[in-house]
């Protein structure tokens, strides 16, 4: 949309990013020069504010995919820069958005499909996990899997961050 001058999307990305340059503490920190104090906010912001809730809400089933589609959406519409040329026009900064969009959706999409597993195996027990105890419902084991991945999605938001804030292509 915003690679054909959709005003609704140009606006839409304008307003996102002018929030979060005046109200996301990477964006801030980021603008003050301060990159790996911005790659550090952004680690705790995608985990924190990004991962937990989308297992949480994983729980549900449904929600996740909603906040993908929209999460999808936004980083097509913010693939404009602040002159609403593409950032994809040049080889080098087209590498550097797309692998930093990589690799912030593999550990997203780690974190809401484990909520969406646990969800499932809430309202329909998986078979791997019929002998486990259970606790507010859910199997121990299936709760053992969100601990395991969460130990990959940790350090994979950590390489999302420190390669969007201190990459030498950004």
């Amino acid at each position: 949309m915003v690679h054909q001058g959709n005003r609704l999307a140009l606006g839409r990305r304008d307003k996102i990013v002018s929030r979060a340059l005046k109200n996301d503490h990477a964006s801030m920190a980021y603008g003050k020069g301060k990159r790996l104090e911005a790659a550090l906010w952004d680690f705790g912001q995608n985990l924190v504010l990004g991962a937990v809730p989308r297992t949480i809400t994983g729980l549900t089933v449904v929600s996740p995919y909603a906040f993908a589609a929209y999460q999808g959406w936004v980083g097509g519409i913010v693939s404009v820069d602040g002159q609403h040329r593409s950032r994809l026009r040049e080889a080098k900064g087209a590498i550097y958005y797309i692998l930093t969009l990589l690799l912030q959706l593999i550990p997203y999409s780690l974190a809401g499909g484990i909520g969406v597993k646990l969800g499932l195996s809430y309202f329909r027990p998986d078979p791997a996990y019929k002998d486990s105890r259970k606790v507010l419902g859910y199997s121990v084991e299936a709760l053992k899997d969100v601990a395991r991945v969460y130990a990959l999605v940790v350090p994979l938001f950590l390489i999302a961050s420190l390669w969007e804030f201190l990459s030498p292509w950004n």
